[in-house]
């Protein structure tokens, strides 16, 4: 690597052999730890029973959800029945009385579940403890990539970890720190070669030991919820939806065609 003038931020012309004998090793060890993870955890997964209570919790609210935006496809006299079924003051099944469910309750009667728990976060913790040391031994202070825009200095503390060069453009990557780019970047490949539900996406599997859902931290009918205040919040949200039968007359629009 060499600089045009060490007194100002210069080019640096990168050698090919570096592209070669730094960057390709780390993207080719870092996806084969990843699919070695996805592997290890589908081995190590323990098959645990759902809570039948909350499946038919979750799935009356979905149901619910469903009638909600729906309503304008069905006659009204079947939204009535519908929505009758739902909120209706004492036999409406989103009226009845809901007891909050204990995660901490679920897990101590099924150890299974605390068990799951730790063997997805050892090998989570794991690669990345061996990773960063081998990073560090065999690939500390390259300088391997250039991005193709300009960047501020705020970045450089990011980009060019493991050296400290005031001279050096924001705009190169130094290996560590190409380490932990591709490490929280790499999800969207991993979706590609595995599917969207695998066993590496280290937010989702966060969520879900938190007792969440993806789209918000402890989505509705997952443990822990007040489902109480969840049921009235869709009954009075099924209660402001005014019916208008998209249908009407449709026979007539068909055969006008």
């Amino acid at each position: 690597i060499f600089f045009r003038d060490s007194s100002e931020m210069s080019d640096l012309f990168l050698d090919s052999s570096i592209r070669d004998w730094v960057l390709f090793p780390i993207v080719i060890v870092m996806i084969m730890v990843g699919l070695l993870r996805h592997y290890a955890t589908v081995i190590m997964k323990t098959n645990i029973k759902p809570d039948e209570k909350a499946l038919k919790q979750k799935m009356l609210l979905q149901r619910t959800r469903y009638i909600r935006e729906n309503a304008h496809f069905i006659p009204v006299s079947a939204f009535k029945s519908r929505k009758d079924m739902l909120v209706a003051p004492e036999t409406g099944l989103l009226q009845q009385k809901v007891e909050m469910a204990n995660p901490m309750a679920n897990m101590m009667t099924d150890p299974s579940m605390m068990t799951d728990m730790m063997k997805k976060n050892m090998v989570m913790i794991i690669p990345n403890v061996v990773m960063l040391p081998w990073l560090s031994y065999f690939f500390s202070g390259f300088v391997i990539a250039k991005f193709p825009f300009p960047l501020t200095s705020r970045f450089r503390s990011m980009l060019q970890r493991d050296i400290e060069l005031s001279t050096l453009d924001v705009t190169y990557v130094t290996s560590l720190s190409m380490y932990f780019l591709i490490l929280f970047g790499q999800q969207g490949l991993f979706n590609l070669l595995l599917g969207e539900k695998n066993e590496i996406d280290d937010a989702q599997m966060l969520q879900s030991q938190m007792g969440g859902a993806p789209g918000g931290p402890g989505g509705p009918g997952q443990p822990g919820q007040d489902m109480a205040k969840i049921f009235k919040s869709e009954v009075d949200n099924l209660n402001l939806v005014e019916h208008d039968w998209a249908l009407e007359n449709v026979e007539q629009y068909l055969l006008a065609m």
